[in-house]
């Protein structure tokens, strides 16, 4: 049964602080076969937030500078991409650029290549690509910290042995030390695949078919896991969870935002007050592949931006309004979004938007216009 929070109030009925802001769309760049993931990073150290295109279709790792959005070629000659991180560099104003590939959802065909980027003096000229690992399905980079060391941490999607569509096996979490790029362990306890990684305060999210689950360091020094949620409760391998954001609202009561299951229908809300019950908030997703939260209105409390890539292939903005959540379209058929993130484009103090699509091959700027 197709089900949704009740939306359609006239908007002036609205409280003041739930009122949707308005946005300017501007179209950065298109033919971006298979466009998979977009990275905020200042690549050439002007204070200005450069976007970074990665596009499993392209063989080219692609970057775009602010405010022109001039294109400039990383590296070539790549193939199927997946992920990719900036990581800052002690003494250089510019990141190094952390790159998983060869990816393919069998594990059996996806030798999971790791390698790390780094620029020649110009970062707008081609980089040096290192090779650093290889570790089947490797498919989530991410900067943390770790003990106090800046780490990247890898999620690959399922075990080495897995095959569809149960995908059973252990799958590993690891990470990598900036500089010494060696693969150290944290845990080999998930179960099946595992498709988001959310890196917090506190520790390590993870959401797959198990639900989503926390892992931290404790005071023995040894990584710790625990579960958060189950996520959805229909049977393996339609279980669990898929995508994961963690916000605030009135900026104290902390939530978790997810998509399920996997490339789900569902944004379901987990909320403090309510004990993390399941609130399933819309169902209505194609291919749901992108979730996170920004507060864009600037009242105190976060909004969910969600985006799927099949159907009409659309970007939703969700508010909320005490004992439920107002749906805005932000881009309706126009971004198929396997990717979304959040950062002040302009240097106006508001939150904008950026997404790259799939099945559109496009990246876009929503350039927050308040409300």
């Amino acid at each position: 049964m197709r089900r949704l929070v009740p939306l359609l109030t006239a908007l002036a009925t609205l409280p003041l602080l739930a009122q949707p802001v308005r946005f300017e769309e501007h179209t950065i760049a298109t033919g971006l076969r298979g466009g998979y993931q977009v990275v905020v990073a200042d690549l050439n150290h002007d204070g200005k937030p450069d976007l970074i295109a990665l596009a499993s279709g392209m063989p080219e790792l692609v970057w775009y500078e602010n405010p022109t959005w001039e294109r400039h070629v990383i590296a070539g000659g790549l193939s199927h991409m997946i992920n990719c991180a900036a990581v800052p560099v002690p003494g250089d104003p510019v990141p190094e650029i952390v790159l998983a590939s060869e990816f393919s959802n069998v594990a059996k065909d996806s030798p999971g290549v790791v390698s790390v980027l780094h620029h020649n003096g110009d970062p707008r000229q081609p980089w040096t690509i290192r090779e650093i690992d290889r570790l089947p399905t490797s498919h989530r980079l991410r900067v943390a910290k770790i003990g106090g060391e800046t780490v990247v941490v890898n999620a690959p999607l399922t075990a080495a042995t897995a095959e569809p569509p149960d995908f059973r096996g252990r799958t590993p979490l690891v990470y990598y030390r900036t500089g010494e790029w060696k693969r150290h362990v944290i845990s080999e306890d998930n179960e099946g695949l595992v498709h988001g990684i959310l890196v917090t305060d506190d520790g390590i999210l993870t959401a797959g078919f198990e639900g989503i689950y926390e892992f931290q360091v404790g005071k023995d020094g040894r990584w710790h896991r625990a579960q958060i949620v189950a996520g959805d409760p229909a049977p393996w391998p339609k279980s669990g969870s898929s995508d994961i954001a963690l916000g605030r609202l009135a900026g104290r009561e902390r939530f978790l935002a997810a998509i399920e299951p996997w490339h789900g229908n569902q944004v379901v809300v987990y909320r403090e007050r309510t004990s993390r019950k399941r609130e399933v908030i819309d169902d209505s997703l194609v291919d749901g592949h992108t979730i996170l939260t920004a507060d864009l209105n600037g009242d105190g409390s976060d909004e969910i931006v969600a985006g799927f890539r099949g159907g009409d292939h659309s970007v939703y903005i969700y508010y909320a309004e005490v004992d439920r959540w107002t749906r805005v379209a932000l881009d309706s058929g126009g971004m198929a979004a396997a990717a979304c993130a959040a950062a002040d484009l302009d240097g106006d103090r508001r939150t904008d938007l950026v997404c790259i699509g799939s099945a559109t091959a496009n990246l876009k700027w929503y350039r927050n216009l308040g409300r």
